[in-house]
């Protein structure tokens, strides 16, 4: 049965609720927008925020890159590294350092950063495949959107507890659930996250729309990127049991692609791979579940 609420996302995400973003990282992404910007535009905010320089050091100098020297100043990290791989892993360590960890039933925060991760790299292979010119954006956007997720959860505990007893026992997508209780969905609760840390409206629009995809695969070639992320967000979850968007996935690919089952469990390892080495880098253990096993 359909429950309306009158609850708004004004009324959850009132100014004392929404956490406020590092200014070092928003500076990044609005830099990352400027192809003028080089090296030396992006390391003056990392080198004002000494928190932040440490934990990009630490990123490269990890074995993930596998450098055989140590790198030892920012500039010479974001020449080697790349800008958007720096601003990519800056916006995570933001991100995940002022979201909440929710006491929610089952929830556990590292798994839904897991997903995000899987999505995220998911979301940048398959644009690359596509000759996609946005596909780092695409990372950052499936990265970020479920980022709403722990703080409706933390809000709205008792709204969310029955649409996650009803998603479970009717397999169905929480982003539906939640535009029959509320009128909007966690899609639309981030995108307002996004807009209130003033991150670009390109990456508003690839969180926004991530649970419209039927109507992005109806679209024109320009909105293929965001076709990607919200693909990403069909992806299994971590903890899921079950595949239970596994048909709309696949129709998803096809119409996409134009590719069968044989590239897209290529594509599945790529991405299995690069979590495996990635994950530990940003401190999670690697999924215990691959997406190859679940094709």
């Amino acid at each position: 049965m359909t429950t309306t609420t009158t609850t708004t996302l004004e009324d959850v995400f009132h100014s004392e609720v929404l956490p406020a973003l590092p200014h070092s990282a928003i500076t990044l992404l609005q830099l990352s927008q400027n192809p003028d910007s080089g090296p030396s535009e992006f390391s003056k905010p990392i080198e004002a925020d000494p928190g932040l320089m440490g934990q990009v050091l630490k990123f490269v100098n990890s074995s993930y890159f596998g450098f055989s020297r140590e790198i030892m100043s920012v500039q010479q990290a974001l020449t080697l590294v790349g800008t958007r791989a720096i601003t990519n892993f800056a916006l995570w360590n933001a991100v995940f350092s002022v979201i909440p960890n929710p006491k929610f039933g089952p929830f556990d925060l590292k798994s839904l950063w897991q997903d995000s991760l899987r999505r995220a790299l998911f979301a940048r292979m398959l644009g690359r495949s596509l000759k996609l010119s946005n596909a780092e954006d695409l990372f950052a956007g499936a990265l970020l959107q479920d980022m709403a997720i722990p703080l409706l959860l933390k809000e709205l505990p008792a709204e969310y507890e029955g649409l996650v007893h009803r998603r479970a026992a009717e397999g169905r997508r929480l982003s539906g659930l939640e535009k029959e209780m509320f009128g909007w969905d966690h899609a639309d609760a981030a995108a307002m996250l996004a807009k209130q840390w003033n991150l670009p409206e390109e990456f508003v629009t690839l969180i926004a729309q991530h649970t419209q995809l039927t109507d992005l695969l109806e679209g024109d070639e320009a909105d293929h990127g965001t076709a990607c992320v919200a693909l990403a967000s069909l992806l299994p979850s971590c903890v899921d049991q079950e595949w239970n968007e596994q048909p709309q996935f696949i129709e998803g690919y096809t119409k996409l692609t134009g590719l069968g089952d044989a590239e897209l469990l290529k594509l599945f390892n790529e991405v299995d791979e690069a979590t495996a080495e990635f994950a530990p880098v940003l401190k999670l253990p690697a999924p215990k579940t691959t997406l190859a096993s679940c094709l």
